[in-house]
């Protein structure tokens, strides 16, 4: 996400120009801002200093004595070329601006020049530069590593559930794993293997869904003939998930208490069983408690699995981790398919932020990478989201205020939020209600905010 205006960073900023009355001027003007500045009359004295010091942003004045300031873009740019260079020119020109652009310069500045125009360029570099370093620092520590792998979180729900999962993970008692799709049942469950004295052994995932009772009870115990060896045998010395086990069939459930409870098995078609070392981490989205009053789940098989029970909370049950998680998986994404983007757009990461997600994190995962594909620019906006993403935006809003009408002795700015309340209500996405009130996705998503910041100051003053 981006960083908040708020957040200030001081850049480095080197000043070139050869006029001593300029140089002061942009020193003065900078250094009050914050920053720290290094200013020279020369090309030679500028080369000089890149070399001796990194800078972020390089203020390059054309005309230096009978010099041409834009000759030297180049030499200034292999010495900093994380740099960004930006031209000051007194004949600013279209001509001029394009051939500092093709030579390397991010900018131009025209004189004379009002101190709020340089402050908001250098406030521009500033917040490209803190997405830039937020993208390396991502980068860097995800290397070739999936975002979820290490279980990122700042929830202190499923930071619980994660610290119980190592502890039980030297065990070789059976888990259960239960949570919504998308959550990362299957990653915990393949996490507990790793953690376990059991890493160096056999892993093998067996999923319930969509197969025959005869398919799995073969995948799991092997055949009596042929070569097939199960998915329990396999496992020996090793673990075995078993993914969605609330679609298990119920006459196989039997075997597998068998294999939890007195750790033998039998091969399918015989009747000798047999020791087996293998540890079983299950996972469930379903609710076992209504299969077993249903009949569809055996209770002591409920009650054995369930003793290490983990539960993964929704993603809309620790909306603080989005920003983070879609970071990660914008920086990852991104470099798995060759793509230089820094960051999502501040309306892009609102609507991120007012999903439910009901997909959970696979469904997050899922738009960032269609976001990925879509984007051709530095930040992903609005327009890379899904249009069904889109109307999340209004969800969790509160609902219409008191029926105010025009002429009404209330302040102007109470009309406007009732009526956009209203219309949010009425209109199926943020969108349409967009539409309706004449005004684009982006700029309602601002007035949206405004609105949530009210809300949170009348309550704190209730």
């Amino acid at each position: 996400m981006p960083s908040d205006p708020s957040e200030f960073r001081a850049l480095r900023i080197l000043v070139v120009d050869d006029e001593d009355h300029i140089r002061v001027a942009l020193t003065m003007c900078l250094e009050t801002d914050g920053h720290r500045v290094v200013s020279v009359g020369t090309v030679e004295a500028a080369l000089t200093e890149t070399a001796r010091q990194a800078f972020d942003l390089i203020f390059l004045d054309v005309r230096l004595g009978t010099q041409n300031g834009l000759d030297f873009i180049k030499p200034l740019l292999g010495e900093n070329p994380w740099a960004r260079i930006v031209v000051i020119t007194a004949y600013a020109s279209v001509e001029t601006a394009v051939a500092a652009m093709k030579l390397g310069a991010s900018d131009y500045l025209a004189k004379p020049f009002e101190p709020a125009q340089l402050l908001l360029l250098t406030q521009r570099v500033s917040e490209r530069r803190q997405l830039e370093q937020k993208v390396e620092a991502l980068q860097k520590a995800l290397g070739a590593m999936d975002p979820e792998a290490d279980f990122p979180t700042s929830s202190p729900i499923l930071r619980e559930s994660i610290e119980f999962a190592r502890r039980v993970a030297t065990a070789s008692a059976p888990v259960l794993i239960h949570g919504e799709r998308g959550t990362g049942k299957g990653r915990l469950a393949r996490a507990i293997h790793e953690w376990s004295w059991r890493s160096q052994g056999p892993l093998a995932t067996v999923s319930f869904e969509g197969r025959t009772a005869d398919d799995i009870e073969t995948e799991l115990f092997g055949a009596a003939t042929g070569a097939k060896t199960g998915a329990v045998a396999f496992c020996h010395g090793g673990t075995l998930i078993l993914d969605e086990i609330g679609n298990m069939p119920l006459r196989l459930q039997p075997r597998l208490l068998t294999l939890l409870r007195e750790r033998e098995f039998e091969r399918q078609d015989q009747f000798v069983r047999r020791p087996i070392d293998v540890r079983v981490v299950a996972t469930s989205s379903s609710d076992l408690q209504r299969a077993v009053a249903m009949g569809q789940f055996r209770e002591d098989l409920l009650v054995t699995l369930s003793m290490t029970q983990i539960d993964i909370p929704a993603l809309r049950q620790r909306p603080e981790d989005v920003p983070m998680l879609a970071d990660r998986y914008l920086a990852y994404l991104s470099r798995e398919h060759h793509r230089t983007i820094l960051g999502f757009s501040r309306d892009a990461a609102f609507v991120l932020k007012s999903h439910s997600w009901p997909g959970n994190i696979r469904e997050l995962r899922n738009v960032v990478e269609r976001a990925v594909l879509m984007c051709n620019s530095e930040l992903v906006g609005l327009d890379h989201l899904p249009a069904d993403l889109m109307n999340a935006a209004g969800n969790g809003k509160p609902a219409p205020g008191p029926a105010y009408q025009v002429g009404d002795l209330v302040p102007l700015e109470i009309i406007e939020q009732t009526h956009i309340r209203q219309v949010l209500a009425s209109a199926k996405t943020l969108r349409r209600a967009a539409a309706i009130l004449g005004v684009n996705a982006s700029a309602l998503c601002r007035k949206l905010k405004r609105l949530e910041a009210g809300a949170k100051n009348d309550d704190q003053l209730a």
